[in-house]
């Protein structure tokens, strides 16, 4: 049956169609659109996808942090804890977290985000609201630990998600997005918990316990629509007609291969790579000082001069809304240039310089500086943490190692929450310098590493296109070839050592493919 559109003369025309696999080699009609039908059905999918997203990711970084609010508000005082009994709340969590990163990242390929998603934000929601039940130090560190294996699905599983979404140069603004929801909370968390914390003494609990209640339901309320708007992944989408589909899982392949079937040798690959640690290296360079600045900013900001408690909730959020935007300023220069690296080393480069003013100065003598030295350190990670995410996603290839590659890079990165929680000790304030010294350590580490990694990538692209040539428009995409176009050209592939290789061994090649070129 052939398929027909409107022109724009309001006639009706024959669709176009190409013949291309997609998924195993077999052929299959793909139907083409133009570039402005191409962009609405990306837009689309930004709609559908990306706000209810990251409102989740809001929700999660939120009841991640919210201990920090809780402090100011009595919490340590009402549950008798010591500063080392605080820090150790603080780091279960992250046990809890990275323990199951890894696992819940490969495991959500094969179930459904719609189902997965919302089952944990229920189990991390309930645990949330019974934290503010919490009478002593052994139940809050149950709470916590709970609550990071409840939460570990959510970010590295949506952004292993987004990237099955969405081609390359379009993926970093959408994780940007995503992410920038967590600069969202650290401003919104503020306002939020000086306002909560007036409800202190109704029903004989503190404020700092209705921080935790109120936002725990909160995210119990949203879990609970949460399947009815979650979708899967586009080739089970319900949301696309079939042409829409096929085309999305077409374009996919055109960028970065086709999906195939799990196979554990792609698995193996992604652990056997040094690039996989190399890129989690940066992630816990980045990680680090970001989680020691969500839990600890509110506490350093309070003793940079004489801030009361509540002064200290509400001066924490301006330097968040300033990220937010940088964030998403930045992500969307890094696609427009199909840049990368050069983005972390520029804004890692300014952590390191907020970081150094903290520790050169007398922050009590001078609060102001200090203050704008915090804006430095909020505004210069936080475009990194998508970044680096799209970073690594975009240079691995097929699938299956890309999930594996991120799955390392989480549970390798996200361990820094565990340094992070142990640098800021009360016996150092107000200076501080045990942490800020840690905190620029990593810094600058992901920006020497950001810095070798894309003159590494760079040589590499530069390597190939001298073996084998620069990519014939022909061959369509970097990482996922037309097959089509070398299996009918005998030449083709005895240039590109492509000789005897069916289509699907060609694409299970990933980046070690001739037709593969690193995003820098």
């Amino acid at each position: 049956m052939q398929d027909f559109k409107r022109n724009d003369s309001g006639s009706l025309e024959k669709l176009e169609r190409e013949h291309i696999d997609y998924s195993s080699g077999a052929v299959a009609e793909v139907p083409t659109l133009t570039p402005a039908e191409e962009k609405r059905l990306v837009r689309k999918i930004d709609y559908k996808l990306v706000p209810f997203l990251s409102l989740l990711y809001l929700l999660s970084f939120l009841d991640r942090v919210n201990i920090s609010q809780a402090k100011l508000d009595n919490l340590e005082k009402d549950l008798k804890l010591t500063d080392h009994q605080f820090q150790i709340t603080l780091l279960v969590f992250f046990v809890g977290y990275v323990a199951f990163e890894v696992p819940s990242n490969m495991f959500l390929k094969h179930a459904r985000p719609s189902r997965v998603i919302p089952a944990c934000m229920l189990m991390w929601g309930i645990t949330q609201t019974l934290m503010g039940l919490c009478t002593n130090f052994g139940g809050l560190v149950a709470a916590r630990f709970c609550l990071g294996i409840a939460e570990s699905p959510l970010f590295p599983g949506i952004c292993y998600y987004l990237v099955s979404w969405y081609k390359r140069d379009e993926s970093n603004l959408r994780v940007a997005i995503f992410f920038s929801s967590a600069t969202l909370a650290g401003a919104f968390g503020g306002i939020l918990a000086w306002a909560i914390a007036h409800m202190g003494g109704i029903g004989g609990k503190g404020g700092w316990a209705w921080i935790f209640i109120i936002e725990g339901l909160m995210t119990v309320v949203v879990a609970c629509i949460a399947p009815f708007l979650i979708q899967d992944f586009p080739e089970e989408s319900k949301f696309l007609s079939p042409k829409e589909k096929e085309f999305v899982l077409y374009r996919l392949k055109q960028d970065t291969g086709a999906a195939g079937n799990f196979r554990w040798a792609y698995a193996k690959r992604a652990f056997l790579d040094w690039k996989t640690y190399a890129m989690a290296l940066i992630y816990i360079g980045v990680a680090c000082p970001l989680y020691a600045l969500s839990l600890f900013s509110p506490t350093i900001i309070s003793k940079l001069g004489k801030f009361n408690r509540p002064q200290s909730m509400l001066l924490s959020t301006p330097p968040y809304v300033l990220a937010f935007f940088i964030t998403l300023g930045s992500s969307f220069a890094s696609d427009r240039l199909g840049q990368r690296g050069i983005f972390n080393v520029f804004w890692m480069s300014i952590v390191c310089i907020g970081y150094t003013i903290l520790l050169a100065i007398n922050v009590t003598k001078n609060p102001g500086v200090a203050y704008f030295a915090v804006f430095l350190c909020v505004g210069g990670i936080a475009p990194c943490i998508a970044n680096t995410i799209t970073w690594a996603g975009n240079n691995n290839a097929p699938v299956i190692k890309r999930g594996t590659a991120m799955g390392v890079l989480f549970m390798t990165g996200n361990s820094g929450g565990i340094v992070s929680s142990l640098i800021y000790r009360a016996k150092d304030a107000p200076k501080f310098r045990m942490g800020h010294a840690v905190c620029l350590g990593f810094a600058f580490m992901a920006a020497s590493l950001s810095l070798f990694m894309r003159i590494y990538f760079a040589a590499e692209n530069r390597r190939r296109d001298a073996k084998y040539g620069p990519l014939p428009k022909t061959v369509i995409g970097a990482n996922g070839v037309e097959t089509s176009a070398v299996r009918d050209d005998p030449g083709l592939r005895r240039k590109y050592g492509l000789e005897g290789m069916s289509e699907d061994e060609i694409d299970a090649l990933g980046d070690k493919s001739p037709f593969f070129r690193y995003w820098l």
